[in-house]
């Protein structure tokens, strides 16, 4: 169980502070697929670098807990998260598969994690890289090439494969389908919930693409300008949006063979430097009213598991 209690991340920058994680509570359960959905600045990365403790050296964790399993990893040392980091929790890279050493053969890669973690040997951590590569998808003629031999696809599960090496209880996949064609997506994706299901992986998956992560979630969150929209169990989300941020992307989404009207959201995303007193999505939003200026963001409950963040919720 993941439980992120009031939890506040900002960056530092020439203009000011930029609040990037806005006094978030969320609750992921062990052993699901877990959605994040926004766009680009919705904070949704932050928050998954939040987990491993690797924000850069602009960002401040202002306040707030992340317990797992009864520890809060924000308030435990550098050493002890360490333990964290790599073993317990784990993380495919937004744009990772082109992060890979050039110059050092995939397997050694893959077997680098246990080398630090498990500090076995070289021969044995070999053994265990290629064991995890095979899991993914990939056969004994792969193992000795180098990054520059391999597709997209091909380098998206060897990332996915050192990401799971050490074992993890929570695997964080940032946009791992970025870049790639359509059918080697569906491909991750699948792969990505064979993995959860045979290891009982507590997974997040960040994405901008509410239509790939609904195709594997279990639950989603929906978040705006630092904040959640909505979140809710799958079908929940799509069948029963309540939040027009969340309404405007299921509206943006084509549906072959159907004559229904593809729509865009319209105006801007805002700054999050100086971002607008209550709903930030007001300035967008075609239901806004004064009341919305005020809002509290406290959540309203549309049903068991299902929440939205908004003043329109049952009127």
């Amino acid at each position: 169980m993941i439980d992120i209690n009031d939890l506040f991340v900002r960056y530092k920058t020439e203009n000011g502070y930029a609040n990037a994680v806005d006094h978030i509570n969320l609750r992921i359960e062990k052993g699901i697929i877990f959605g994040l959905v926004g766009e680009s600045g919705s904070g949704k990365t932050t928050l998954g670098l939040t987990l491993l403790r690797i924000l850069p050296p602009s960002a401040e964790i202002a306040s707030g807990s992340v317990n797992i399993d009864g520890t809060d990893i924000l308030r435990i040392n550098e050493n002890e998260m360490r333990k964290w980091r790599g073993k317990r929790i784990s993380m495919v890279f937004q744009g990772a598969m082109n992060s890979l050493n050039p110059v050092i053969n995939i397997e050694r890669q893959v077997a680098e994690p246990l080398i630090i973690h498990e500090n076995i040997d070289w021969e044995q951590a070999l053994k265990i890289a290629r064991e995890k590569l095979a899991l993914v998808g990939l056969g004994e003629n792969t193992w000795k090439r180098y990054p520059h031999e391999l597709s997209g696809g091909m380098k998206q599960r060897v990332v996915i494969a050192m990401a799971i090496i050490t074992d993890p209880e929570i695997l964080i996949a940032d946009e791992p389908t970025t870049a790639l064609d359509v059918v080697t997506q569906d491909r991750i994706m699948k792969l990505i919930k064979s993995l959860q299901r045979e290891y009982n992986l507590t997974t997040i998956l960040i994405s901008h693409d509410l239509p790939i992560v609904s195709e594997v979630a279990d639950k989603i969150a929906i978040m705006y300008g630092g904040k959640l929209s909505e979140v809710g169990e799958n079908e929940q989300i799509l069948r029963n949006a309540k939040h027009p941020y969340t309404s405007g992307l299921l509206s943006s989404i084509p549906e072959p063979g159907s004559s229904k009207e593809i729509k865009g959201i319209p105006g801007e995303p805002i700054s999050l430097v100086n971002p607008p007193k209550g709903c930030r999505f007001y300035n967008r939003c075609q239901f806004a009213s004064e009341k919305c200026k005020n809002y509290d963001y406290s959540p309203k409950i549309v049903e068991v598991g299902h929440e939205v963040y908004c003043t329109l919720y049952g009127e």
